[in-house]
């Protein structure tokens, strides 16, 4: 293990490699304790670089021999990798190590999930392969010899040979090393083809363990409406004859694009209607899309350094949700992506963890994949396409695409081409790269003579990432509507670019309700004092599908408040609007849904906090609950006949239509099981045949206390399928009371099937507790405690995900002084842990250092 205090590394410190790599031959005799990496890689001098320096990273390498042109040499080896002398010329470096993929239990560089060889390569796992310079601006074709008693042997490109345990791949297309991939083991194929608008005959595969072929259509299917969709939408061609996905258990990511090979964890890629719900297949569809377009925005071209992971990753999200638009309910999509970013992103943003969408710095590369890194960076790439339009937007990528085909890239490459497409200036643009912080844009209105004038004032509070942040540029997408229900005025696109800036509507004839941040065209916080009747006009009547959920979400919010702070009864006249919206029958069953849902309980802590108050955790549990209660009374017998309606009857199809009325039908079904004590929820668990129904009837069940017994019919059912049971587990702990779901965690950890080293099933339970709002910050501290001890126990055997889990404690400082000093307390003992890994070590002293 790397030594947990690492120098930092600064954006401004980028040099270029001394060598430029014209070639990789590389030779796998696979064996699980004593795998033999030889390697014979071209280099050259750099004649952009300004030093000549040999060094070669490498982790938890025995090298064997190394040679430079056919002669031995001596190399000085640390911990972090080797150097030694080479010839001012060309030359041919080549070595040979042993490395054992049956210990790699971190998951990254070669090892093995359950008998099979897998890679995980990105962002620094390559050096735990062989010696190598590790970076993505070093870019090389690379050949592949694979050897060993496997019926499957896989590795980037197109295959050159093939016969019984031996297999040999190559790449054309230059590829930095984090892109590499190589899978082997007992695997079978469910097979495809596909042809590319240039005529290329394509062979798709995606490769299960025996047993999962079920499981396979739908991802196929996924993965060609991609390839159709990037033809048809970015002039994107798929660009080798051959496509694989392989399926593993043990992953640390939701998968990973390696060119021509790409490795899903696989509650990313199998599904069937019988063990997915609806969201998985949305998800695995959206995954699927992801990783094929990086092939594009990523592959093609890539970053130069990790501190433009942004280039790649949020341009590829972007790319992704526009996707997911087209093939399903761009309302609905929309808002379920800001739902995402301000669960996840705003309050990184926030936070300790705050940085910038391109840092200027890191210790480890792995804490940054991010979400703002990810879901910020694709916001800032929708407020650019709304800035400069759609056409210019797809002038702009043809450049991109055609200028720096086969580069690694920057951020200033990236905004050039859209300089140089529309003739705007960007610099100030660029500061949404390079800032942290969420804005909020507070406005205020005049009225005068048929005149609206809305005065916006842009503020982002200073961090520690970003102490002097400067005025943005934020498009305000803005529309008008009238008091009679009707668009007086529509959608215009504010921009504002001052710290204080006013925009007129003229020539009304009654004074509107502005529809302020259409389509929520920039990540800001919005601070708009509308009153109520306001905000009900606006849930009413407003054409903008985002802004007239957001209306119901402001007056969730402003209901809700009084009830957790002083014990008030739920607004009459919310529970009304709310009614009548999610009961209009012409509106997608998807979007009444979603009127229909409640903030999240750490959402409501953020407001309290942010408005100056303690958020007590309890507290605001009793609020939602009773607001839930409140609206399964007010629905009434309702909610049976709009359930009823919404039910399907026809066979399972998992698109946007079906699973739309099923996400009503449940919803509603959750409301009655308050009301009929859990009959409806049996009736409907014992009848389910698919995982959405009969998932939605068991958490019912389990949050009014009568679940117990389905929940071991549940267990007996799919005891065999480890992706439904990972479902099992998390459920009971996002069901739990607040006071009984750390126990509920413990007790799971005690469960046979408790495999804690799959990082699947280690976030089912713990991330599952990390989000119990009220269970995880329960005033005993038991929640605490119990992902410190197990934070402690998995940093050994998988940093990367151990880092990824401290994220539960970065909201501490919101909450009382007993919270935080049990908080600080855990902290510090995980933090005091001998041999602490850097990667946990970097997370939480930033957590730790919160002011």
């Amino acid at each position: 293990m790397r030594d947990a205090a690492p120098e930092t590394i600064y954006l401004s410190d980028y040099t270029p490699f001394g060598f430029v790599v014209d070639s990789v031959a590389l030779e796998f005799e696979l064996d699980p304790g004593h795998t033999r990496v030889k390697s014979r890689i071209a280099f050259r001098p750099n004649p952009e670089a300004t030093s000549r320096r040999f060094f070669l990273n490498g982790e938890n390498l025995k090298l064997i021999s190394a040679r430079i042109d056919g002669q031995d040499v001596s190399c000085t080896i640390s911990d972090e990798g080797l150097t030694c002398d080479v010839p001012d010329a060309p030359f041919v470096w080549e070595a040979e190590v042993e490395i054992a993929p049956a210990e790699n239990t971190a998951l990254e560089g070669l090892y093995m999930s359950n008998g099979m060889y897998c890679t995980q390569c990105e962002a620094e796992g390559f050096r735990k392969i062989t010696y190598y310079p590790d970076r993505p601006d070093v870019m090389s074709e690379f050949t592949v010899t694979i050897q060993g008693p496997h019926p499957v042997l896989l590795s980037n490109g197109n295959p050159v040979e093939t016969s019984e345990h031996r297999a040999v791949w190559h790449d054309p297309w230059p590829k930095p090393a984090y892109l590499f991939a190589l899978v082997a083991g007992d695997l079978v194929a469910h097979s495809d083809r596909f042809t590319t608008m240039e005529g290329r005959d394509v062979a798709l595969n995606l490769y299960v363990r025996p047993g999962d072929e079920g499981k396979c259509a739908f991802g196929m299917e996924a993965l060609k409406a991609s390839m159709k969709w990037d033809e048809d939408v970015y002039g994107r061609a798929y660009d080798l004859d051959l496509f694989n996905i392989v399926a593993v258990d043990d992953f640390n990511m939701g998968a990973m694009e390696n060119k021509g090979l790409n490795i899903f964890n696989s509650s990313a890629v199998l599904a069937s209607p019988e063990t997915s719900t609806d969201m998985n297949f949305e998800r695995i569809e959206a995954i699927i899309a992801h990783e094929y377009f990086h092939n594009w925005t990523g592959n093609r071209i890539t970053c130069r350094d990790w501190f433009q992971l942004c280039l790649k990753e949020g341009l590829t999200v972007f790319r992704d949700s526009q996707f997911t638009s087209d093939m399903r309910s761009a309302p609905v999509k929309r808002i379920g992506d800001v739902i995402d970013l301000r669960a996840r992103q705003f309050p990184e943003d926030q936070g300790p963890l705050a940085h910038p969408v391109r840092p200027e710095s890191f210790q480890e590369i792995n804490n940054f994949y991010t979400a703002t890194v990810y879901e910020k960076g694709a916001e800032v790439i929708r407020m650019l396409k709304t800035l400069v339009g759609d056409d210019a937007y797809a002038r702009a990528l043809d450049l991109y695409f055609d200028r720096h085909d086969g580069q690694a890239c920057t951020i200033e490459d990236w905004l050039k081409v859209f300089e140089d497409t529309t003739g705007r200036n960007l610099a100030q643009f660029k500061r949404w790269y390079a800032q942290a912080g969420t804005p909020r844009l507070k406005v205020t209105e005049t009225w005068e003579d048929g005149t609206l004038t809305l005065t916006f004032r842009q503020d982002t509070k200073p961090s520690a990432a970003s102490p002097d942040p400067k005025p943005q540029v934020i498009p305000i997408a803005t529309g008008l509507i009238g008091p009679d229900g009707a668009e007086v005025a529509e959608t215009r696109i504010l921009e504002m670019s001052e710290a204080t800036q006013s925009f007129s509507f003229e020539g009304l004839e009654a004074r509107p309700v502005p529809s302020i941040l259409r389509g929520f065209s920039a990540p800001v916080m919005l601070e708009h004092d509308l009153s109520d009747a306001d905000r009900a006009h606006l849930l009413s009547h407003d054409t903008d599908p985002f802004n007239r959920w957001e209306a119901a979400r402001t007056l969730a919010r402003r209901s809700l408040l009084p009830m957790i702070q002083n014990g008030s009864e739920a607004d009459p006249a919310f529970l009304s609007s709310i009614r009548a919206v999610v009961g209009d029958e012409t509106l997608d069953p998807a979007y009444r849904a979603l009127i229909l849902g409640l903030p999240t309980q750490s959402e409501l802590a953020a407001l309290i906090h942010a408005e100056g108050g303690t958020p007590v955790p309890e507290n605001i549990h009793a609020g939602v609950e009773a607001m839930r209660d409140a609206l399964a009374e007010t629905f009434g017998e309702a909610a049976a006949r709009i359930r009823e309606a919404n039910l399907v009857t026809a066979p399972y199809d998992p698109g946007a239509e079906q699973a739309g009325q099923r996400s009503l039908a449940n919803a509603m079904l959750s409301l009655i099981t308050r009301r009929d004590g859990g009959a409806a929820a049996q009736a409907q668990f014992d009848s389910a045949d698919n995982m959405t129904n009969q998932l939605a009837a068991l958490a019912a069940l389990l949050h009014v206390g009568k679940g117990d017994s389905a929940l071991a019919d549940f267990e007996v059912q799919w005891k065999h399928d480890r992706l439904v049971m990972d479902k099992w587990f998390g459920l009971q702990v996002t069901q739990a009371r607040p006071e009984d779901a750390a126990s509920v965690a413990e007790a799971l950890t005690g469960h046979p099937d408790f495999t804690w080293q799959t990082p699947n099933r280690f976030r089912a339970v713990f991330g599952s507790l990390a989000m119990h709002h009220a269970g995880f910050h329960h005033a005993s501290g038991k929640g605490y405690r119990l992902l410190a001890d197990w934070l402690i126990r998995l940093d050994p055997k998988n940093p990367q995900t151990t880092a990824r889990m401290c994220s539960a404690f970065q909201t501490w400082k919101r909450y009382d002084a007993d919270r935080q000093a049990l908080i600080a307390a855990e902290v510090d003992r995980i933090l005091s842990t001998p041999n602490l890994s850097r990667d946990t070590t970097e997370m939480l002293t930033r957590i730790r250092g919160a002011s």
